[in-house]
């Protein structure tokens, strides 16, 4: 569960980098909880097909964050949000994501 919220929000960061076909194979499974062989067969390609896109789009989403940790820093910053008391600071650190 922990690894499916990971990758959901590494989709919601750099999903808009990825491809149409990766978007479709990502949502279709992660979204949409479709399984390899009824997505196999939405698409006309094997299983195995479906298992290597999928390994290929989440490789690549650890890779976008491994580069740019841009979920390292949300991360960072709702943790300082939950401490800040001043409330412009907290709006102008909520605008940041």
């Amino acid at each position: 569960m922990e690894e499916m919220l990971y990758y959901n929000e590494l989709y919601d960061l750099y999903g808009s980098l990825l491809t149409d076909k990766q978007k479709k194979y990502f949502e279709d499974y992660y979204f949409n909880n479709l399984s390899y062989s009824e997505m196999a067969e939405n698409y006309k390609v094997s299983r195995n097909a479906v298992f290597k896109q999928l390994h290929i789009t989440l490789e690549k989403l650890k890779e976008y964050e491994d580069k740019l940790l841009l979920l390292d820093k949300k991360r960072k910053i709702e943790k300082i949000k939950a401490e800040v008391k001043d409330k412009d600071i907290f709006k102008e650190l909520d605008e940041l994501f």
